[in-house]
């Protein structure tokens, strides 16, 4: 389990280095059997990304009835965000990672509370023909939970209203890469919209992208 930890380590730093979220803001998690016992290992509370150490990442249990326990060192707490982590492994099954971003383009566009639509193909990154934007919810309530939860359907990265935005995949890479997509698309949607009212892709055109992502990634 000590590499899992070094993983989420290095990629919350990365969320600094790679200009996703500044500081501690954001949050990583990564699904792991710890002894036995099924839950995560997350980032914690307050503590700057550079500073962490091992025995600062948190392990949260999953019990019978869904809720947690935290198997750490009780003096660290886990990120305040632990809730929906916990609610998107449980609700997807191919989640093996989580990254939350506070990053710029995200945010910026989330603060219009709107879906991006298919002005660009790469909207299919997420896995439906346009990115959902979970309605607002204060942090680390149950309320924001289920809102992600439900922009997540049949989707694998959404924008969080007001806030920034949460992708999960079957890796930490993956899951990272996705997030850096999502960023960029927002980018490329802040940048189209100055410019007018951009062409939207088709539904028909845009299940023909899907299919073709599929196929891409069994390649």
């Amino acid at each position: 389990m000590l590499e899992k930890k070094k993983e989420v380590i290095e990629y919350a730093k990365k969320l600094n280095t790679e200009n996703l979220s500044p500081l501690r803001s954001g949050n990583i998690s990564v699904r792991a059997n710890n002894d036995g016992v099924d839950g995560f290992f997350i980032t914690p509370s307050g503590i700057r990304y550079d500073e962490l150490k091992t025995e600062s990442i948190v392990f949260l249990e999953f019990n019978e009835n869904n809720n947690l326990k935290k198997i750490s060192d009780k003096t660290v707490n886990p990120s305040t965000e632990w809730r929906f982590h916990q609610d998107i492994y449980i609700e997807k099954k191919d989640a093996q990672a989580i990254v939350h971003a506070h990053s710029a383009n995200a945010a910026a566009v989330s603060a219009h509370g709107k879906n991006i639509p298919a002005f660009h193909y790469m909207v299919a990154l997420a896995g439906g023909n346009n990115i959902k934007c979970a309605e607002y919810a204060t942090f680390g309530t149950k309320e924001l939970s289920q809102n992600i939860i439900n922009a997540l359907e049949e989707r694998k990265a959404c924008l969080m209203s007001n806030h920034g935005q949460v992708a999960f995949g079957k890796s930490l890479s993956e899951a990272f890469e996705l997030a850096e997509e999502i960023e960029n698309i927002c980018h490329q949607y802040i940048n189209t919209i100055k410019l007018g009212k951009p062409k939207i892709l088709s539904d028909e055109e845009m299940k023909k992208i899907l299919d073709k992502i599929k196929n891409y990634k069994k390649n």
